[in-house]
């Protein structure tokens, strides 16, 4: 065949009314069958997102464990969707433009036999997956603590979770590395709050005084569950006195109130006079033997 006649034939094809107004039509339907998808996925998330709303604003209130699985389902379950209709427009597409997919399912099954078996870790973290969600470990809003890695979740799906540090970073954790978890947003908080005084300082009068204020927190802040307890001197040391109070806080409660403790006994010392601890420098004169106190 000479060179002509080559392209003789290409421009025969490349002009072939019927090939463009196939290729046309195909293009047309691919469009269509992504848009649809893309459609679908929208509206099948805002209805689940609307049937889970509905269900945790209705006339029966959840408690929040419950609500935490709901969060958690309806992630899932959105995950879930956008896998199953992208997959679906990905084999409509491959049909349209003309290759069998039957045949390549069947190939893909047999080569994913193959690949099955280097895929372990896969298999292990989708079923860590499930049971995460199924025994309810965590739910997404928890604050946990994996190995290292400590933050709110975000995400968990069949594969991996996302928690959010503290510091805003996005940790990804394969769900089959999760071996330990510790949550601490199922249970109430205790916060433990270490106040100093000075050794001469009047204890029985600081006592007091924290006493009288811890009565009045549970009616002032609604995060704290039960009336703080003073627990009494927890530590002498040199020239400090440790007063330590306990108070039951809502889950993940216990640092704002906590802070907000430390602040209010030091305005309530330095009101009544109680002295807290402060380093002294002791200084000697030579001639006379004579000692005077100076603070830092």
């Amino acid at each position: 065949m000479t060179l002509e006649n080559m392209y003789n034939k290409l421009m025969n094809y490349l002009t072939d009314e019927e090939l463009w107004t196939d290729v046309g039509i195909a293009t047309m339907k691919i469009i269509a069958i992504w848009l649809l998808s893309m459609v679908v996925v929208r509206v099948a998330k805002m209805a689940i997102k609307k049937f889970f709303h509905i269900r945790m604003t209705g006339p029966i209130a959840l408690q929040p464990a419950s609500e935490r699985r709901h969060l958690t389902i309806l992630r899932l379950l959105q995950s879930v969707i956008s896998y199953v209709v992208y997959f679906s427009a990905i084999i409509a597409i491959l049909s349209v433009m003309g290759i069998r997919v039957t045949g390549l399912l069947a190939g893909a099954g047999i080569v994913g036999l193959a690949v099955g078996f280097g895929a372990q870790s896969l298999v292990k973290d989708i079923i860590t997956g499930f049971f995460i969600i199924f025994e309810d470990q965590f739910g997404v809003g928890d604050y946990i603590k994996i190995t290292s890695t400590e933050g709110t979740v975000l995400e968990i799906g069949l594969r991996t979770t996302k928690i959010k540090g503290a510091s805003g970073e996005i940790n990804i954790i394969p769900n089959g590395l999760i071996t330990e978890v510790v949550n601490y947003s199922i249970n109430n908080s205790i916060a433990i709050i270490d106040v100093s005084i000075a050794y001469s300082s009047d204890i029985a009068k600081a006592e007091k005084l924290i006493e009288q204020y811890l009565k009045s927190l549970p009616a002032m802040n609604e995060d704290i569950v039960s009336e703080p307890t003073l627990l009494g001197v927890q530590n002498v040391v040199g020239a400090e006195v440790t007063l330590r109070i306990s108070v039951e806080t809502l889950p993940m409660k216990h640092f704002a109130i906590s802070r907000m403790i430390r602040r209010d006994v030091k305005e309530i010392f330095d009101r009544n006079g109680i002295e807290i601890p402060y380093p002294k420098m002791m200084v000697y004169e030579r001639d006379n033997n004579k000692a005077f106190e100076e603070g830092e």
